[in-house]
């Protein structure tokens, strides 16, 4: 018998209905890699679409000058904006940088700076 190399059951799927959450596969022996669900939420990023905007690294600085890493996100609102040469209301998640901004230059100079299309929003 050959003690360098482990002994295995014949039968893995066997084994692998026996054991919940754990997939065994063949190549190697000693991966386990859980099941992945059928349903995972999307999570829609931090970043502002229009400006580029996105979260900062910062310290919080106590009292006793600790310094703790955090992240400061950016200022982002869900806005329904009038679309003047869609003639319809678009919604929007955009931080109020870019708010102030288009309600200065108008939606589409905005979203043409940008490069976003409109029509599929």
């Amino acid at each position: 018998m050959n003690s360098s190399r482990p002994i295995f059951p014949e039968n893995l799927s066997s084994l692998t209905s026996q054991l919940s959450g754990i997939r065994i596969s063949s190549e190697s022996p000693c991966s386990f890699q859980p099941f992945k669900t059928a349903l995972q939420p999307v999570v829609a990023r931090r970043i502002c679409p229009f400006t580029g905007k996105k979260a900062n690294r910062a310290n919080k600085v106590s009292f006793s000058d600790h310094k703790t890493k955090t992240q400061q996100f950016v200022n982002l609102q869900y806005k329904r904006v009038w679309w003047e040469a869609g003639k319809r209301w678009v919604k929007l998640r955009l931080s109020t940088k870019a708010l102030k901004t288009i309600e200065k230059n108008g939606l589409d100079a905005v979203a043409k700076k940008a490069d976003i299309d409109l029509r599929k929003l």
